[in-house]
């Protein structure tokens, strides 16, 4: 393939998941409109203390109410690797798969470390 077919597959992957991630987000945040199920991080829930992903649902729930800003400020990395996740099948991320592991991880590891402290920052543990 090569030309416009060559890359219509990858922009019609990432408008599928695009579309997906938009009907998922307005779909939960009419569910938690409904219903509002309360924490559902465990750690969080047994220990009040939470983990780097915290924030998750409710990125989605305030993507799916048309907040951006507020989707950002929960948790930036989450709404960082959904958006990641939708462009993906464009091939934006051929640089990244370049990388060494370690460099990869160490990307990684130190995006978690910062989500975490956002988490303290934002639950006002620290």
């Amino acid at each position: 393939m090569t030309g416009v077919a060559a890359l219509s597959r990858p922009v019609g992957t990432a408008a599928g998941r695009i579309a997906a991630m938009a009907a998922l987000a307005v779909s939960v945040a009419f569910a938690h409109g409904v219903h509002d199920p309360g924490v559902l991080c465990p750690l969080r829930a047994l220990t009040d203390i939470p983990c780097p992903f915290c924030g998750g649902t409710t990125v989605f729930i305030e993507l799916g109410s048309g907040h951006l800003l507020r989707a950002l400020a929960a948790n930036p990395l989450v709404f960082v690797g959904a958006m990641v996740f939708a462009v993906a099948p464009l091939g934006l991320g051929a640089r990244w798969r370049t990388w060494k592991p370690q460099v990869r991880a160490w990307i990684l590891g130190t995006a978690i470390v910062g989500s975490g402290i956002w988490q303290f920052v934002r639950f006002g543990i620290f």
